[in-house]
C-alpha cells in the first residue's frame, strides 16, 4: 500500500484512510494488499487491483453529502445502458470509521486513444435518458465555488475578494442567459479526464457534479480546454460534430467560459499553501483570468504531494 501521502489541509489524513481500507476489507472481503492511491482531493480514490475494484472514500463533508446522489445516478445510468463506471453489487455506501465509501468495478485498460467523439456519444446517451426517479438537484455552480472560497489556504485577501466578486458577477449573468438546448440531467464536469478507455468501449466516471441543468454546460469543459490548453488533436471539434451543437458559437458561451475558468482557478484555493509547487501556474491562471487575457495558454497542474 502506498505510504506517506500528505493530505490537503482540511481533508482526511492518510493514516485514517488506511484504517478505512482495512475496514472495507473486513466488511466485504475485498483484498487491499496492493492498494494504490489514484487521486486525493476531496475524495480519496484507491485502485485495489487484487480485487478488480476501485474504492472511493468521501474525505470531506461536501463529498460525503453527495454520496447518496452519486449512487442513485450510477444505478440510473446502468438501467439506461449508458457507458459508465458501475458499482459493485453490494450494500452501498459502506460506513467505515464514520466515512462513506463506495466500491466500483475496476475498468481494465483499453487499447485505443480517447477522442471527443467518444465523449459526445456518451453525452448524447446521457442527455437522452428520462430523469431518474426523484429527480436531481438543480444546477448551482456558484455554490461550489463559494464553498472553496470559504476555506482559503494561502490566498491573499485581495485575490480572495476579487474571486468572490467575480463569482457574484457571473452568477448574476447566468440569470440572463437564454439556452438553446433543453435542460435536464447533466454530468456537470464532462471533460476528457473523466473518460476511461475500457477494453470494449469508453466509459464515463465522476458523478459528483451531476445535476439538472443546461445541456450546454456539458459541452463547455472541452471547449475551454481547446481555448486554454495546448492539448494534442481537436477533441472539441470531434465532440461538437458528434453531439451536433457548437457551444462556442452560441451567444451565451462567453459567460459559461468565464464560469468554467473561474472553477479552474478556484479549484486550488482550499489547498494552495500545501501545494507550493503549483503556485506559479495557479498565479498565471489567476492573473490572465483577472486581466481578461483570453489568448493566454494555461498548463495542467503537475501531480505533486
Amino acid at each position: 500500500m502506498t505510504d506517506q501521502i500528505p493530505a490537503p489541509a482540511g481533508r482526511t489524513p492518510d493514516q485514517r484512510l488506511h484504517t478505512v481500507l482495512a475496514g472495507v476489507q473486513a466488511l466485504t472481503g475485498v483484498g487491499i494488499s496492493r492498494a494504490q492511491l489514484i487521486k486525493f482531493t476531496n475524495n480519496a480514490v484507491f485502485d485495489l487491483p487484487e480485487a478488480g475494484v476501485v474504492a472511493r472514500i468521501a474525505a470531506s463533508a461536501t463529498m460525503s453529502d453527495r454520496v447518496d446522489k452519486i449512487i442513485r445516478i450510477a444505478r440510473w445510468l446502468q438501467e439506461g445502458n449508458v457507458p459508465a463506471v458501475r458499482l459493485l453489487d453490494c450494500e452501498q455506501p459502506l460506513i467505515v470509521d464514520d466515512l462513506k465509501v463506495t466500491l466500483w468495478h475496476r475498468i481494465p485498460d483499453g487499447n485505443r486513444p480517447l477522442t471527443g467523439r467518444d465523449l459526445g456519444n456518451i453525452l448524447q446517451r446521457w442527455h437522452g435518458l428520462a430523469p431518474p426517479t426523484g429527480g436531481l438537484p438543480a444546477w448551482q455552480p456558484a455554490n461550489e465555488i463559494r464553498s472553496r472560497l470559504a476555506e482559503p489556504h494561502g490566498v491573499s485577501a485581495d485575490d480572495l475578494a476579487y474571486l468572490q466578486s467575480e463569482c457574484d458577477r457571473i452568477e448574476e449573468q447566468l440569470g440572463t442567459l437564454q439556452y438553446e438546448l433543453p435542460s435536464g440531467p447533466i454530468h456537470g464536469d464532462a471533460f476528457m479526464g473523466n473518460l476511461i478507455a475500457g477494453p470494449e468501449q469508453p466509459v464515463i466516471c465522476d458523478f459528483d457534479s451531476s445535476c439538472d441543468g443546461p445541456r450546454e454546460w456539458d459541452l463547455v469543459p472541452v471547449a475551454v480546454g481547446k481555448l486554454r490548453f495546448d492539448y494534442p488533436g481537436d477533441d472539441y471539434g470531434a465532440l461538437a460534430h458528434q453531439y451536433g451543437f457548437d457551444v462556442i458559437a452560441w451567444p451565451g458561451f462567453p459567460v459559461l467560459r468565464r464560469l468554467r475558468e473561474l472553477k479552474l482557478v478556484t479549484s486550488l484555493v482550499p489547498v494552495l499553501a500545501s501545494r507550493p509547487i503549483l503556485q506559479p501556474q495557479w498565479q498565471r491562471r489567476l492573473d490572465t483570468y483577472r486581466n481578461r487575457d483570453d489568448t493566454a495558454r494555461w498548463s495542467t497542474y503537475v501531480r505533486a504531494a
